[in-house]
């Protein structure tokens, strides 16, 4: 077992809530809640994890249990300790890996040829509304900063940043969707008669080759 003050056990997840809070205090039905709002487009985790998480803290030394009384039912607060900030001030500027894409809907276009073609046209639909849907609460999110009712809005220009990866993000699987749309419909409904389109591959090749595709 990991001693309390050895702090390399933690996982990307548990600096996470820690960084949730170093903003304030919460219980752990809120930290689940903000990590949802706040974090759960770019690292999503299971509730039951985000449930464990506060305990851990405690244990290594970075967060203290409050026990509290809201009307008759009692609340467990959890707030972050001087050794949390320092674990947060050490981690943060440490190198971060880079995008890891969990992405089911490519999986089964990925296997199309256990499907017809009106399988993957479904497939892309969805996925066209879940781009749709993120980009509606993106845009309920930014709007309520520029009403002035955003939460914590101190800390506005680096959520910014992440905000504007999120819109590019979700911008690049519309258009993505869009495309492929277009190029499933022109295929014959026997998609095992279907042609690659070498354009296309040759245009990958180009970019992957650094090139720029020049």
């Amino acid at each position: 077992m990991a001693k309390s003050d050895d702090v390399a056990a933690l996982s990307t997840t548990s600096y996470a809530i820690l960084g949730l809070l170093a903003i304030k205090p919460w219980t752990t039905y809120e930290l689940a809640q903000q990590m949802r709002r706040a974090l759960g487009q770019f690292w999503p985790r299971a509730e039951s994890k985000l449930y464990e998480e506060p305990k851990k803290l405690v244990a290594h030394g970075l967060a203290r249990a409050t026990k509290e009384t809201t009307g008759k039912r009692p609340r467990t607060v959890y707030s972050i300790t001087p050794k949390g900030r320092r674990a947060m001030a050490a981690w943060v500027p440490q190198p971060g890996a880079g995008p890891v894409l969990e992405f089911e809907g490519l999986i089964k276009l990925f296997y199309a040829e256990h499907g017809s073609k009106d399988d993957m046209l479904a497939t892309l639909a969805r996925v066209r509304d879940w781009s749709h849907e993120r980009r509606a609460a993106g845009a309920g999110i930014s709007r309520s900063y520029l009403e002035g009712k955003g939460a914590f809005p101190e800390r506005l220009p680096w959520l910014v940043l992440c905000g504007q990866f999120l819109d590019e993000f979700d911008q690049a699987v519309e258009r993505w969707t869009e495309w492929a749309t277009g190029v499933v419909e022109q295929w014959p409904d026997d998609i095992t008669k279907a042609q690659p389109d070498f354009d296309v591959l040759e245009a990958q090749a180009r970019r992957y080759d650094g090139d720029g595709g020049q």
